[in-house]
């Protein structure tokens, strides 16, 4: 599949996406994000590929935003529109079966801090650059910024870092938990690669399992988020990953998982 503003790579078990506008600092337009959900619909298909990474081409940004020249004619109708479907593409990385880890490398402003905050864990190089800058542009974050932040990082920082629309550095954003590691930057893909090995080596249909129970316990009442933990420890125990990942563990013997 070819694409104009993205790149997508599969290595083995492994999908990498790039964000690959890096004269605009890898800028979300509608074009990217059309091409960004037709790349989700490929890795999700792709039963060899067990974990997705996604980063920015160039060594400036992952993504530097939604493109400003792209808003600044939109008429409020527009807006929302724009909006919605940068919701919705962010949106669909959370409900893929496959966990995707974010790879930031220098800004991640924006769009690029929400698309970041869409993906099940974040990698930060320490040269990495986050901010919800649009209340200084006349907006507010519009790609679930105001909804994830404060899910991430609660509320009282969540509502400063909008309203001050202030930038952060990367170990300022590890401290207050919105990324999970920061590394030197050269050494940030070979840890999300070995990151993505780990996670690959475990039973996949258990892993996308307990994606879907964290993501939707969060968005209800415990009570009801234990029984859709219980809904989903129920499907793994249908699943011949769990007879096997057992019945290694009982006979002392490294499990091989299929995916079934």
């Amino acid at each position: 599949m070819a694409f104009e503003n993205i790149i997508l790579e599969k290595e083995d078990y492994l999908a990498i996406l790039y964000i690959n506008r890096p004269k605009a600092l890898n800028a979300l337009n509608k074009d990217t994000l059309t091409e960004m959900r037709l790349a989700i619909a490929d890795v999700s298909a792709d039963p060899s590929i067990k974990v997705m990474i996604i980063t920015g081409a160039g060594d400036k940004a992952f993504v530097a935003g939604a493109d400003i020249a792209y808003m600044q004619p939109l008429s409020a109708v527009e807006g929302r529109e724009f909006s919605d479907y940068g919701e919705k593409t962010m949106r669909m990385f959370e409900l893929m079966e496959k966990p995707v880890i974010a790879a930031i490398k220098g800004f991640a402003l924006g769009g690029g801090c929400e698309l970041a905050m869409a993906c099940d864990i974040r990698l930060a190089a320490d040269n990495a650059l986050f901010a919800q800058p649009e209340v200084g542009l006349g907006v507010i974050p519009g790609f679930g910024g105001t909804q994830r932040l404060p899910r991430i990082v609660g509320e009282g920082r969540a509502k400063e870092l909008t309203y001050r629309a202030n930038t952060i550095k990367a170990d300022e954003a590890y401290r207050i938990g919105l990324v999970n590691h920061v590394y030197p930057a050269d050494q940030l893909m070979d840890e999300a690669r070995k990151m993505a090995k780990e996670i690959a080596s475990k039973a996949s249909l258990a892993v996308g399992f307990a994606k879907f129970a964290i993501g939707k316990g969060l968005q209800t009442d415990l009570d009801t988020a234990m029984s859709i933990e219980s809904d989903m420890f129920g499907m793994c125990s249908s699943t011949f990953d769990q007879k096997e990942g057992m019945g290694a563990f009982l006979e002392k013997r490294k499990p091989v998982f299929q995916g079934k």
